[in-house]
């Protein structure tokens, strides 16, 4: 026999065997738990036959894929090896997953468009959708990849992306599920669904299943499928796949499951399910099934599947042995691949007789953005009402541009495909960015207003600023996400006029900048395009159109590299150190103590937060001997203490006077102006506690 049920029986042969491989796998990381090799356990069973199925209509190298942490048959069936699996479970460096630095079960495989996983449960649907996306903008631009400036891309290319159905009560499922569909992107979603979300059973998720509530999406074709039946879903998979390829729109899957396991090695199931339930799941087993279908078609004999049950465990022995062979992680590296900045030296000054037009900050904001998408196809410039209209308007209108005029013009000059609006939705925003920045593209995201970027915080964090480290640089996730930050607007009020830099600076991986000038914004912004990590590049509102911006425009070639401060205003008798808004209000501040008290205060622009310039603090500290750092964010917990930490730390034997911080009242930023100035910092409190300290 060399065909049942319409398929070559070596297929079905060596998919029962890889079910019972992925299931060994499961069995051998249990016991290796307890000998203390393994050190977490999380199994795929009872997912095998749907992951086994859906696999042989896939493309490794080809499609992309974001599984979730049950797809153990499914990486299998894409070519992962058994002893590949086992190196993550017992940590190894030569895991091509992580190299040790990632749980079992987070998949990653750079070979096989296996896109390194992250634990959050749906955070990854998004960038499933910007990798779709990427996909498509870069089968239109072949040439981007023929130069190895992005992946390639295939007209008929799909992405992958599953999670359970406790996941589909993340909000960020039903974010990627509205722009697949609304895009019509050739998203394949798979919802395996075992019935629990840990101990929460599927009846305190949702009101109805998950097939149900998603019918409403139009353009998606939903699929309820028997997951424990391999022919039900390689016959069903045929025709989904296919429509997917075909470019017509997202489809989704829902397949019925069982979880024979507990959720977790963590976990005792038998805690929250009865023996009778537990007892009656065992009976569907996929496993058990698809060997009685070979069995009773007459494929194998009962003591063929024996023998492959004793193969697969004997390949999982060898696996865990060559496994436990493998090199461990050296300490020495735990810093390494957790960003790799440009390395580039300080430019100095501009040129100024190569210098052009004096401009403010926002306008050098706006004049880049034209310059870098001149030059590289794969940035595009995305978020709320970015854009300047609808293309049916446009030629009739001015264009929007941003509530800033930041992006004004760009869809006019590089079209709807490079410079578009999103739905408002943050996390969507951030996230389909991610997905683009993994095919290597380019994309600036911006969030309207910082004041509305947490709902980002799950992209931004655990997807964004990890994907570099977990994945030990096997995945990069260039991104230069722009947003408007700060107050002294009057009238902003708390939703639009905080700072909160220092909750960024608190997360690995993020490089953040804050220009409190035009011509640093230029050279910051030119090299935040040159970066392949996320970058969180912060544009003070109140600085925008600011005279005290204005510089003459730098030439193209002057780039500012993070990590170097300037020295604002010199002087010998104390230190300002600061960044933003405050930087201004710092200048003013000494100029009125120099002409008061002739007291000299030296101002340091940071210019960026992550990384921020230690030596040029260092250097004034040693001179002055006395230092202040003030900031626009809250006093309790902003990034002024992490500075005057290392002052005190490191310069200590320099001081003459404890270091002192200036920052906004530990409250948030009110609407009423009289209000507001006596939350946020002014020149007189700068100048108070500068006489203060130069006078201790």
């Amino acid at each position: 026999m060399t065909d049942f049920r319409g398929y070559p029986v070596a297929e079905l042969v060596d998919d029962l065997r890889l079910a019972f491989v992925s299931r060994a796998i499961d069995d051998r990381e249990i016991a290796m738990q307890k000998q203390s090799r393994v050190f977490f356990q999380i199994s795929g069973a009872g997912h095998e036959a749907i992951g086994l199925a859906l696999a042989r209509h896939l493309r490794p190298g080809y499609d992309w894929f974001f599984p979730y942490y049950r797809d153990q048959a499914l990486v299998l069936g894409l070519g992962v090896t058994p002893t590949e699996v086992l190196l993550q479970a017992v940590g190894s460096a030569d895991d091509p997953s992580s190299s040790g630095r990632q749980m079992p079960s987070h998949w990653g495989h750079r070979a096989r468009h296996v896109v390194t996983q992250s634990s959050p449960t749906g955070s990854q649907c998004i960038p499933a959708v910007g990798c779709a996306e990427a996909g498509r903008y870069l089968v239109r631009r072949p040439h981007l990849a023929a130069d190895g400036r992005a992946t390639e891309a295939h007209g008929d290319e799909l992405t992958y992306v599953s999670l359970g159905e406790g996941a589909c009560s993340e909000g960020e499922f039903w974010e990627s599920l509205n722009t697949a569909c609304n895009l019509h992107l050739p998203v394949l979603y798979v919802v395996p669904d075992n019935g629990f979300a840990i101990s929460v059973p599927v009846i305190d998720q949702h009101p109805a299943p998950v097939h149900e509530l998603v019918r409403g999406f139009r353009g998606l074709e939903v699929h309820h499928l028997d997951g424990t039946d391999y022919f039900a879903v390689r016959d069903a998979a045929a025709s989904i796949v296919a429509h997917v390829r075909a470019g017509v729109g997202p489809a989704l899957v829902h397949a019925d499951v069982v979880r024979p396991y507990s959720h977790s090695a963590a976990d005792t199931q038998s805690k929250y399910r009865s023996v009778e339930e537990l007892a009656e799941e065992a009976r569907h087993d996929p496993l058990d099934r698809f060997a009685a279908d070979l069995v009773g078609g007459g494929v194998l004999s009962d003591a063929e599947v024996k023998d492959l049950r004793a193969e697969a465990r004997q390949i999982v022995a060898d696996a865990a042995t060559a496994a436990l062979a493998g090199t461990r992680p050296d300490p020495t590296t735990v810093a390494t691949q957790v960003t790799a900045l440009p390395p580039l030296a300080d430019p100095g000054p501009p040129d100024p007789d190569r210098s052009g037009e004096a401009v403010a900050l926002g306008e050098a904001i706006k004049r880049v953005l034209h310059e870098v998408m001149a030059a590289d196809e794969r940035i595009r410039v995305f978020g709320e009402d970015v854009a300047d209209a609808r293309e049916q308007v446009l030629a009739g209108v001015e264009g929007k541009g941003g509530v800033f005029g930041t992006t004004h013009g760009l869809q006019r000059a590089f079209g709807q495909a490079r410079c578009f609006n999103t739905p408002l939705s943050e996390a969507n925003i951030v996230g389909r960015a991610v997905g683009q920045g993994i095919r290597g593209l380019r994309p600036s995201p911006e969030i309207q207003f910082f004041d509305y970027i947490w709902p980002a915080m799950t992209q931004i964090r655990s997807e964004a600023a990890t994907i570099r480290w977990r994945s030990n640089g096997a995945f990069t996730c260039p991104m230069v996400l722009r947003v408007p930050i700060g107050g002294y607007l009057t009238g902003g009020s708390i939703w639009h006029s905080q700072c909160g830099e220092s909750i960024f600076a608190h997360i690995p991986g993020l490089s953040i900048a804050m220009p409190s000038r035009a011509r640093d914004a230029a050279g910051l912004l030119r090299y935040a395009f040159s970066c392949e990590d996320p970058v969180l590049f912060l544009e003070h509102k109140h600085l925008l159109r600011q005279p005290s911006t204005v510089d003459a425009f730098p030439p193209a070639d002057w780039v500012l590299p993070f990590g170097i401060g300037d020295v604002r205003r010199p002087g010998d008798d104390v230190t300002v150190v600061t960044w933003g808004a405050t930087v201004s209000r710092s200048v003013d501040a000494a100029d009125q103590l120099a002409e008061r008290e002739g007291i000299e205060a030296e101002v340091i622009d940071l210019r960026t937060i992550l990384p921020w310039d230690h030596d040029i603090v260092a250097r004034s500290a040693a001179r002055t001997g006395r230092v202040l750092v003030v900031h626009e964010d809250t006093l309790t917990a902003g990034f002024g203490g992490e500075v005057a930490a290392w002052v005190g730390e490191h310069c200590f034997a320099d001081l003459d006077a404890p270091v002192r911080r200036i920052g906004a009242a530990d409250t948030p930023v009110a609407y009423e102006p009289t209000l507001e100035r006596a939350i946020l910092p002014q020149v007189d409190d700068i100048a108070a506690a500068l006489l203060d300290l130069a006078t201790w």
